[in-house]
């Protein structure tokens, strides 16, 4: 098993492949989305894809690196703690990861020169934590998929 998450999942021949898993959680995710806050998120993400279509996908390219440096303390954690399930260990610290993973996109809104998009943004940050928690079991296993390679 390769030492860091940035040795994993960020080299050049499973990048792309990464990226391409990371879209297809995103839209799992919105489409299993209900309620008042699920009905937020559709809108919200049908707002940035009809402004920019390709954005998500671009956005996930260029905020991938970062997201890994995030998660990286918790990968060493986990490996170190013998524990076998990625995303039950990210899942038992729910909050934490989830407030480490959004410090990326909150910073990335913060410098963003696209009101639309940032706008679209602002209206599900209040909810983003509990949408980026219930993702954390999956985000878990699509490390480990790459990480058992």
């Amino acid at each position: 098993m390769a030492a860091t998450l940035q040795e994993i999942l960020l080299a050049p021949d499973i990048r792309p492949q990464v990226i391409d898993d990371c879209y297809a959680l995103i839209q799992q995710q919105i489409s299993d989305k209900s309620g008042i806050s699920g009905t937020a998120v559709k809108l919200a993400y049908k707002t940035v894809t009809t402004f920019a279509s390709g954005h998500v996908h671009h956005m996930i390219k260029v905020l991938l690196p970062s997201l890994v440096n995030q998660l990286q303390p918790f990968w060493a954690d986990f490996r170190d703690s013998g524990s076998t399930e990625f995303g039950d260990y990210l899942a038992k610290r729910g909050d934490e990861v989830a407030q480490a993973l959004l410090s990326v996109t909150d910073a990335r809104a913060a410098s963003s020169r696209r009101p639309t998009i940032v706008k679209a943004y602002r209206s599900v940050r209040g909810s983003a934590a509990k949408h980026v928690e219930a993702a954390l079991p999956h985000v878990g296993d699509l490390v480990l998929k790459y990480a058992a390679a």
